[in-house]
């Protein structure tokens, strides 16, 4: 099993930064990416920004050049620096790490919600 703890998420003037942080542990050689999602209430959800085993990151079009994901390794965490953060930002931030022990599975964190005033 693949546990996720999450951190990071707040409130924040637009134009500010927030970085998110996800904590893997348990069978974590088994990972083979990581990133976030988010919903804000009435809409769909959105991937916001994804890493894999190889580096290889994934952005939402209305992220991109604001955000960055990136990985330590030695700490079994993905972090989500946001930067220039904008009103419609505002939603709930959900953490996932795709695995697989005989099958492809996913584990989730509890959500961390980001909220930028105007």
């Amino acid at each position: 099993q693949v546990q996720l703890v999450e951190s990071g998420g707040g409130l924040v003037q637009a134009g500010g930064s927030l970085r998110l942080s996800c904590a893997a542990s348990g069978s974590i050689s088994w990972i083979n990416d990581m990133g976030w999602y988010r919903q804000a209430p009435g809409k769909q959800r959105e991937l916001v920004a994804s890493i894999n085993n190889g580096g290889m990151t994934n952005y939402a079009d209305s992220v991109k050049g604001r955000f960055t994901i990136s990985r330590d390794n030695a700490k079994n965490t993905v972090y989500l620096q946001m930067n220039s953060l904008k009103p419609e930002d505002t939603a709930v931030y959900s953490c996932y790490a795709h695995w697989k022990l005989f099958r492809d599975r996913e584990s989730w964190g509890q959500g961390t919600q980001v909220t930028v005033s105007s």
